[in-house]
């Protein structure tokens, strides 16, 4: 392109209606139909919105799942929940940072009090043997954004994908009884939706948390050599599972938490980019607009960035109700594409607007458009200094 394109990392809010239907259909069940033909104008009116905001590269905002993980209870075999086995659900170990500060912790816990996911819905976790179900939701998530894209004039579009190491943290094993076991089968069965969406002609972004946020969370006993270890070990699982994919269709998302706090544990991205960097997807979206996070564009200065890879950086956050000026927006992006040039930067986000579907997420409908306003604003202002 003559200019830096624009995009985001998926998740949109959702209309209250579409919540409504994911949050009983994770409860109970709804009506097969009624379900679908809501999801599929949810996704054509979510992908005209992007569009109108001046996004290039749109996705579904993820309006058929409930979350960015918890979906792949309904696609993938041997995921259910601890009460089918007569087992207590593995602990979720809390942000390290949040413990430093009890008081937060307790404010958190107050205010997600009546809209708690984890009583709101039954948890996943690993039960049995993983193999891959869901190619009937799948088609339909395709299929739907196939048609929505096909009635507007973008430059592409994405579809998420959880990565296999994300499911070892918010689907707990209760099977396999050793991690790397685990992670195996869900390399395995996590390659049938991968291929899938590639095949459809959609780029494929894996949502890699894990890679950066589990150092504090999940991992938070480990020191930073073993957490690498482990981060190795997830691209290693990254990279057979989308072998054969070309990586010039493959994208990844790497954070550290899509939560307003310290983040005062979180582990710098200068210590990750060697191992970041190894995974095949070409295109890296990773945070760089946030308070703890904004800064890290000046130690990648002393990163070799390699040359086939495109930096999606963050430039608009995505836990607080500021709306960033579009000049803002403009000066990160020109600090990025300094760093490896004009032609490997895409303006993005640092997170999705919208985690867990529900009325509950901290930027308000409203402002999440202003963002992605501001978002294309800012990348067009970069592009006539670039483009001059």
């Amino acid at each position: 392109m003559d200019r830096i394109p624009t995009t985001h990392v998926g998740s949109l809010p959702r209309p209250s209606d579409v919540f409504e239907l994911l949050e009983e259909k994770e409860r109970t069940s709804v009506e097969p139909a009624g379900f679908a033909k809501r999801v599929k104008q949810a996704v054509f009116d979510i992908v005209e919105q992007q569009r109108d905001c001046g996004i290039d590269y749109v996705g579904d905002g993820e309006v058929s799942k409930f979350s960015y993980t918890f979906y792949v209870r309904h696609r993938l075999q041997g995921v259910g929940t601890a009460d089918q086995v007569d087992a207590e659900r593995p602990k979720t170990a809390a942000h390290r940072d949040l413990l430093d500060h009890p008081e937060l912790l307790q404010r958190i816990a107050q205010k997600t009090k009546a809209v708690n996911w984890y009583e709101m819905v039954p948890p996943p976790v690993c039960i049995a043997p993983i193999d891959y179900v869901g190619q009937a939701a799948l088609t339909a998530d395709l299929k739907n954004l196939s048609l929505a894209v096909s009635k507007q004039d973008v430059a592409g579009a994405f579809v998420n994908s959880a990565s296999p190491g994300v499911l070892t943290k918010f689907v707990p094993d209760c099977h396999y009884g050793d991690e790397d076991d685990y992670l195996s089968a869900l390399v395995d069965a996590m390659r049938t939706e991968y291929q899938a969406i590639h095949a459809a002609g959609f780029m494929l972004q894996i949502d890699a948390p894990d890679l950066a946020s589990a150092r504090h969370n999940q991992y938070q006993s480990l020191t930073d050599k073993e957490f690498r270890r482990i981060a190795a070990r997830n691209i290693e699982g990254i990279n057979a599972a989308t072998a054969g994919i070309p990586a010039e269709s493959i994208r990844m998302h790497v954070c550290w938490g899509n939560y307003e706090g310290p983040h005062t544990h979180d582990i710098p991205f200068s210590e990750i980019t060697d191992l970041v960097f190894a995974a095949r997807p070409a295109a890296i979206l990773f945070e760089g607009a946030n308070p703890r996070h904004a800064h890290e564009w000046e130690d990648l200065t002393s990163v070799e960035i390699p040359e086939d890879k495109i930096l999606i950086p963050g430039v608009i956050d995505t836990t607080t109700n500021f709306v960033e000026h579009p000049r803002l927006v403009e000066h990160r992006l020109m600090r990025y594409a300094d760093l490896v040039g004009r032609e490997r930067v895409i303006a993005g986000t640092d997170c999705g607007f919208a985690t867990f579907a529900g009325p509950d997420n901290a930027i308000v409908p409203s402002v999440v458009w202003a963002k992605l306003r501001s978002l294309a604003e800012g990348a067009t202002i970069a592009s006539e200094r670039l483009w001059p």
